[in-house]
């Protein structure tokens, strides 16, 4: 059945019925992806209505079924997993009738949720690895050939980019991710300011092209997979892996991303997963039908989570602890945001107390001039306030900034070009590379990077450049 994941490689979760007496014509995914490759015209129409089908079929909820608890954090886990890594799913509440019907004799979820797959093969509380291998979508082994020209550590539009343009320029290249591809854009519910999509385009849908490129070029795609070491030997670099395995790369991006910063309030913790969310799509799965929501941040990317949620008919909260959103928002963002009845800002405020019984029920706010506390009836609460890299492995290891950010190029100290291994190399570090020749840092992990998607798709072209140009030196040295 023709489905996105025939493009892929993985299990296709969607069924269809015959209803008509016909004929079906049986083409090799192998051979079907070929055609798709040579004759452009045909695959951007077939592409064009397979993102189209997928969206009828996640309207259709169709694809595996998660049943378990709203409460349970279990059940939680495997709904953002599915969602991080754009898998056809439908979620039930175990106290929801149509999971009793379909559970039958295995209704007991008392062990955690049920996985229910194609066939009748049934999960229980699976890990993420475990559910990865049963629907087809594992990608994380290890190749047994293990010396690439590029590894590309981060699968966001940064390490996307680097990889597309690395593998179509004939460099051997293998892209890691330890959680998903698409890196926290996938989450974006609509960027309306990146070039070619003038409707605006849904960083799940930015993504699942991403990820056609990405296997159309033959990168070795490690997800998910996670790296926890870089050293050096034999004038290689080494990529350590969290099961002890390692790669060999000629040279490294490292386009790591960065994870969102916790706001220092009691309890944050007991209710992750249960209400608090870091990203639209992750609270839209924890929100109840009409429960309204709190988002906090006064970026593009809250105004984004706020209009997206406040589209479903939901009243939303966005609380900005500063009296102006004109600094840090973009002007189309801010002009919606005040034409738009659901959504209400509350500048000068911050969140103090949240409270709820086994879900998050309410969140108590706090106007910071007067010390005047509110509290607010809400189902979910978004978090987004700024970001923190992802970098404590590469401590000692490259240069950073007092954030954790990689420093490159011109931020790197003064004479380090002057200094072993640089004068060998007979040049200074190019312009996004680390303090380390030949590993490279692009996107939101880069010190001073804008946060934005486009540039950190264009640092990732750049980094390939310099990545080429320093192979061909090295080569020729050697």
């Amino acid at each position: 059945m023709v489905e996105l994941n025939i493009l892929t490689g993985e299990r296709v979760q969607a069924t269809g019925v015959v209803r008509e007496p016909g004929s079906v014509l049986v083409v090799p995914a192998a051979e079907f992806r070929a055609i798709l490759g040579s004759e452009l015209v045909f695959g951007d129409f077939v592409l064009q209505t397979l993102f189209r089908r997928r969206r009828a079929l996640e309207r259709l909820r169709m694809g595996i079924q998660i049943i378990g608890s709203r409460f349970d954090r279990e059940t939680h886990r495997l709904r953002e997993f599915a969602a991080r890594n754009r898998v056809l799913h439908n979620w039930l509440d175990i106290d929801d009738p149509r999971a009793e019907a379909l559970l039958g004799a295995h209704a007991d979820v008392t062990s955690g949720p049920i996985i229910l797959l194609g066939g009748g093969t049934l999960l229980r509380n699976p890990s993420n690895a475990e559910l990865t291998s049963a629907i087809g979508l594992d990608q994380g082994a290890v190749p047994t050939e293990k010396l690439y020209d590029l590894v590309v550590v981060g699968a966001g539009p940064a390490g996307l980019a680097a990889s597309v343009y690395a593998a179509s320029g004939g460099l051997r290249t293998a892209m890691l991710d330890g959680v998903a591809i698409g890196g926290q854009a996938a989450t974006s519910a609509r960027i309306e300011n990146y070039l070619g999509f003038p409707a605006g385009v849904s960083g799940a849908e930015l993504a699942e092209r991403a990820k056609l490129q990405v296997q159309k070029f033959h990168v070795r795609v490690m997800v998910p997979r996670r790296t926890v070491g870089l050293t050096e030997r034999d004038g290689f670099h080494v990529i350590a892996l969290d099961d002890g395995a390692e790669l060999l790369a000629r040279s490294v991006i490292l386009a790591l991303g960065v994870q969102y910063r916790r706001l220092p309030i009691p309890r944050i913790v007991d209710y992750e997963g249960l209400g608090v969310a870091y990203a639209a799509d992750s609270a839209r799965q924890q929100l109840r039908f009409g429960d309204a929501a709190v988002v906090v941040g006064g970026a593009n990317s809250a105004g984004q989570t706020a209009l997206s949620l406040a589209e479903e008919g939901r009243r939303v909260h966005l609380v900005v602890r500063a009296d102006s959103l004109a600094r840090s928002m973009a002007r189309y963002l801010r002009e919606r945001i005040e034409q738009d009845p659901n959504v209400k800002v509350l500048f000068g405020h911050e969140v103090r107390e949240l409270e709820g019984e086994g879900h998050l029920e309410r969140v108590t706010i706090e106007y910071a001039p007067t010390g005047e506390r509110r509290t607010l009836k809400a189902g979910a609460l978004v978090i987004l306030i700024g970001a923190e890299p992802r970098t404590e492995w590469l401590s000692g290891l490259l240069a950073l900034d007092a954030e954790g950010f990689v420093l490159t190029g011109p931020q790197l100290p003064p004479g380090l070009g002057g200094r072993d291994p640089w004068d060998k190399l007979g040049r200074g570090p190019f312009l996004v590379e680390s303090s380390q020749p030949g590993v490279f840092a692009v996107g939101d992990v880069r010190s001073g990077s804008t946060k934005m998607v486009a540039p950190a798709v264009g640092e990732g072209g750049m980094a390939v450049r310099f990545a080429a140009e320093h192979l061909a030196r090295t080569l020729k040295s050697g």
